[in-house]
């Protein structure tokens, strides 16, 4: 059983094959999370992973399942990673993955410089926003806001903790795409792999995904579009990602 507290409530992941704690007063992963942890490079057997800004560890739980290294998910928001560790409980997935209730900045002090495999996140996409709309949801604000953490911090951070020839994975907004290349590149991380995601075929990208290598050699790969709905359904892609169907 599983401690729920307050409106929480337990909803699947990967169809049946897992189970993860949320609520609707606080940020709920999305799309862009199962995405970012199907589009990622990991090792199979072993290896060091980290997941910045993991809110309830989604990325991590689905991580999980591709991999058998060790796994430690970041989170600053408190309910959230309680939120988080409590879902890592429930699953049994204590030996492999552990959240840390910390600050992405300060993260690598804490766990050690230059020694992952893999740094993923899935970080805040848009500007600092007003005060009201801090004021109306703290926690949806700093999920979706550079409030606590900027695009820089996630990257820099990521070089920080990733060891050389260790990869990062991120997925952001087409609008930032030349704002993560530069960040990427001054911080060590060379961009290797891009896919853009679209909502449906005529539409206009509303997603990346892009995987680097700390001190890699130039040489970006774009991967073919991903669409996510062809007419009311998900794409045959899409189901697989989600649901493993073919």
């Amino acid at each position: 059983m599983v401690e729920l507290v307050g409106d929480e409530r337990l909803d699947y992941l990967l169809a049946e094959q897992m189970r993860i704690i949320q609520s609707p007063s606080v940020f709920s992963f999305s799309l862009d999370a199962v995405l970012l942890s199907k589009f990622v490079s990991v090792p199979i057997q072993k290896g060091k992973i980290v997941d910045l800004c993991s809110g309830n560890g989604v990325i991590p739980l689905l991580l999980s399942t591709r991999t058998k290294g060790k796994i430690i998910g970041v989170e600053i928001q408190e309910r959230l990673f309680n939120m988080a560790e409590r879902s890592i409980r429930y699953n049994k997935l204590e030996e492999q993955i552990s959240m840390r209730h910390s600050d992405i900045k300060e993260i690598a002090k804490e766990i050690g410089y230059s020694k992952y495999d893999v740094v993923t996140c899935n970080p805040p996409y848009f500007p600092t926003p007003s005060q009201e709309e801090i004021n109306k949801n703290e926690h949806f604000a700093i999920a979706r806001h550079e409030i606590l953490c900027s695009l820089e911090d996630v990257v820099q951070t990521s070089s920080k903790l990733l060891r050389q020839g260790g990869k990062a994975a991120f997925v952001h907004r087409p609008g930032r795409l030349m704002d993560i290349l530069s960040s990427m590149r001054a911080n060590r991380i060379e961009p290797k792999r891009i896919q853009f995601v679209y909502p449906k075929p005529g539409k206009e990208a509303n997603m990346l995904l892009i995987e680097g290598i700390k001190d890699g050699s130039p040489d970006l790969k774009v991967l073919p579009p991903l669409f996510v709905y062809d007419g009311q359904e998900y794409t045959p892609e899409v189901k697989r990602i989600l649901y493993g169907e073919e």
